[in-house]
């Protein structure tokens, strides 16, 4: 069971936030929400993408740059994102005894699980502590939005694991587009890729007063077959 201690995620940076909750989570099954920024991950480092947000109102609870790995958090795991997942009149954000939002530097137009996915590791081990399943209740996001209710899926809300935010209940949000989840959630399998470049051949920005972005380490031990991909 995770503690406060576990609220911020080790070794993630950490960028002050001016945003206030709008009272608790609500209970429920623990979840994850990945969307994307629409910026360009070799043009943008992760902490500008969270002052970005923080300075126009918006928040997540963390800001992840798969092509350098940088990861900077804006609200601990014990605080909803408010206003950040309508749909159906109803603020998805505080379901959940977390609902954790992953605000991924990309677009959804190109899914950011084709490049580099730079300390995604570290971020599924800390989503783990706080027992958000690895799995995607719903199967993979949509590679755009559409206005046709999915039933089952809305059904899949009520179970731990992640999901895209087009897939939250109502939601009108198209990212984080056709990404590959069974790439994402079994990171730690795959053999490290050489990052020389971002998607499209583009140079992956370097953090300042950094040659590189050291590699988290992998996870130990084999990850579970069982991704409840299926509805």
């Amino acid at each position: 069971m995770a503690a406060v201690a576990d609220a911020w995620m080790p070794g993630a940076g950490r960028v002050e936030c001016s945003f206030t909750p709008e009272g608790p989570f609500h209970g429920g099954a623990p979840r994850a929400v990945w969307r994307t920024t629409e910026s360009d991950p070799a043009a943008l480092t992760a902490r500008a993408t969270a002052e970005r947000l923080d300075s126009e109102g918006r928040t997540a609870h963390l800001v992840w740059n798969p092509l350098t790995g940088e990861t900077v958090q804006l609200l601990p795991a014990t605080a909803p994102a408010s206003g950040e997942l309508p749909g159906d009149g109803t603020d998805h954000a505080h379901e959940g005894r977390t609902c954790v939002i992953v605000a991924v530097v990309g677009r959804a137009q190109e899914p950011f699980t084709d490049g580099p996915l730079t300390g995604v590791e570290a971020i599924l081990r800390w989503l783990a502590v706080w027992e958000v399943a690895r799995a995607w209740p719903p199967g993979p996001p949509p590679p755009f939005a559409t206005p046709v209710r999915d039933p089952a899926a809305e059904r899949a809300w009520g179970r731990s694991g992640h999901f895209g935010a087009s897939q939250v209940p109502g939601s009108a949000e198209h990212g984080p587009g056709a990404i590959d989840v069974h790439r994402l959630l079994d990171a730690a399998r795959e053999r490290p890729r050489a990052r020389l470049s971002g998607p499209r051949g583009r140079p992956a920005p370097l953090q300042e007063g950094q040659e590189g972005t050291a590699h988290p380490e992998a996870a130990q031990g084999a990850l579970s077959e069982s991704y409840a991909l299926g509805r």
